[in-house]
């Protein structure tokens, strides 16, 4: 299941994001979004977890919860229209 993952702090790095959702089973790919001509954080990132029974409980845990002074903003990804 992929999942969009909003809100996220600046000072975050794929790790940080990796090991917030890892509690909730099998991360398969977590990845912060960052600016092509800064380098900056977007503020916003994806995690691909291992099955969608999993990334559920992530997202009911995680959606509205406070890491690193930011409200996460957690839902399903949906593909690009």
């Amino acid at each position: 299941m992929n999942i969009y993952v909003g809100n996220l702090s600046y000072a975050m790095s794929d790790d940080d994001l990796k090991q917030a959702f890892s509690e909730f089973g099998e991360v398969i790919s977590a990845k912060i979004i960052m600016d092509r001509d800064t380098g900056r954080s977007k503020g916003f990132g994806f995690v691909e977890m291992g099955n969608d029974e999993e990334g559920e409980k992530a997202i009911d845990a995680l959606d509205g919860s406070l890491l690193k002074g930011r409200n996460l903003k957690v839902n399903q990804a949906r593909p690009k229209q």
